[in-house]
């Protein structure tokens, strides 16, 4: 990645008694890598067998009840990127991952959406659920733009996980998916969104995202 805060580095270990492969970063769409370049590390990650993906990224509060800092657990996304042209799928079809015209009707697992919100609640944290949209980026989004994405039901807006949700789910992997919340979405256009707002938020951020990603690894296992 060239973005600052992707470090670009893959770490492969143990975390909560379970064997993980961590990437420290990810390829955006508008760095002008190809969708299927943003993709690669899940097929890599499904040629290894992982059966389980959790994906997480920095979103704009759109859902006024939401502020910097809080974490949403996706429970469903809007693809506006793919209607556009930029589904992650176009091509030929991959056989040996998954069928030409996979299913999206439940692409975030409900069974690992309830844990975490389990979790959430043994440890005091407000785990929102809601409903992500995908933007190509890089720039941020207009107010209109905002106020049409509440109309059509977004909670939140990013740049980023849902081309990766969908390759996951053709080839049969599980996902859960956290955002985040970086930022307040400006619909009024009376303040100004910077990557450095972004990045500031993550402080409050990253405690939250690892103690429920512990804890989701820690039920997976059993433990």
């Amino acid at each position: 990645s060239t973005i600052h805060g992707h470090v670009g580095r893959l770490v492969i270990g143990a975390l909560a008694g379970v064997q993980v492969m961590v990437m420290q970063g990810r390829a955006h769409y508008y760095e002008g890598y190809a969708m299927d370049h943003v993709t690669l590390p899940i097929r890599v990650m499904q040629r290894m067998k992982i059966g389980t993906i959790i994906l997480t990224n920095a979103a704009g509060a759109i859902n006024p009840d939401y502020q910097p800092g809080d974490v949403m657990a996706l429970n469903d996304h809007i693809g506006l990127i793919g209607m556009a042209g930029l589904n992650p799928l176009r091509g030929p079809n991959l056989d040996e991952f998954g069928e030409r015209f996979p299913d999206m009707s439940q692409v975030y697992d409900r069974e690992l959406i309830k844990k975490s919100a389990t979790i959430a609640k043994e440890n005091n944290i407000q785990l929102h659920q809601g409903v992500y949209v995908c933007l190509s980026g890089p720039s941020f989004e207009s107010p209109a733009d905002l106020r049409f994405l509440r109309g059509i039901g977004a909670d939140a807006v990013g740049m980023s996980t849902v081309p990766e949700a969908i390759v996951a789910r053709h080839g049969r992997t599980r996902v859960l998916a956290f955002s985040g919340i970086s930022n307040k979405a400006n619909l009024d256009g009376n303040t100004e969104t910077t990557h450095e707002e972004v990045l500031a938020a993550g402080s409050m951020i990253v405690p939250k995202l690892t103690t429920l990603i512990k804890g989701v690894l820690n039920s997976i296992s059993g433990k």
